[in-house]
């Protein structure tokens, strides 16, 4: 049972039920434990300063942990920061009942999958993922919009951009929708020569500096304006 995800057919459901683990796949159960400490972090600051309820919650991996400008950069928003550096979508997903429902956001801005493809998931599973977080996310939050910021290029992980590009041609055509939007930032990161601009990344190539998240927020903010994001806006 190396990847539960991979079970078909009638097999699936009992056998997902009986192992207690609903729709996560195998390999988050396993890692769920490397994110109890920060998880447990944003518990502990939760208990001493609440979070404000119907904000704006930016979740998922290095991209947006390491997005530590986000109340400057959109004065006028409350917003919340749940990104963990090295999570996969379905990491978020599995963590949805302590770092999302709580706060009950008026809009989630998602940003994960390229962890994913780094570890040899496949553009098709990437998207299965992100189909099990909206679903898990609508079922609970059905008033809340999601948006989700398109995998974006690097020179460290250019070797997977046809990849990339196939997550998101596939989630760009699930995000069409009311209360759904696809953000597509990769054309703000690339150069003259259709190339990721190293100029906005750090010594790693992967991360980025001030200067890439410069870059994302004037295509980011309008999906942040009242009412949430709309599939018609998307880029």
């Amino acid at each position: 049972m190396h990847n539960l995800r991979r079970i078909h057919g009638w097999l699936a459901l009992p056998l997902l039920l009986a192992a207690g683990l609903g729709n996560l796949p195998a390999q988050t159960q396993r890692d769920k434990a490397q994110w109890e400490p920060e998880i447990k972090a944003f518990e502990a600051g939760d208990r001493t300063n609440p979070p404000p309820k119907h904000a704006v919650l930016f979740v998922g991996s290095s991209s947006i942990r390491l997005w530590k400008t986000l109340a400057k950069d959109f004065p006028g928003q409350q917003v919340i920061n749940r990104g963990f550096g090295g999570s996969r979508v379905a990491d978020s997903t599995a963590f949805a009942e302590r770092i999302i429902f709580p706060y009950e956001p008026r809009l989630i801005v998602f940003y994960a999958g390229e962890n994913d493809l780094a570890e040899g998931e496949t553009p098709e599973g990437v998207t299965a993922d992100f189909r099990a977080f909206l679903g898990k996310i609508q079922a609970k939050l059905p008033d809340t919009h999601i948006a989700f910021i398109s995998v974006k290029p690097s020179p460290l992980r250019w070797s997977l951009k046809e990849k990339m590009d196939s997550v998101n041609r596939q989630i760009a055509a699930m995000m069409k929708g009311d209360k759904l939007a696809f953000i597509d930032i990769r054309a703000a990161m690339l150069g003259e020569d259709g190339k990721p601009k190293p100029e906005i990344f750090v010594a790693d190539h992967l991360h980025m500096n001030a200067k890439g998240y410069a870059l994302w927020v004037p295509v980011v903010k309008p999906f942040l304006e009242p009412g949430g994001p709309d599939s018609s806006k998307a880029h």
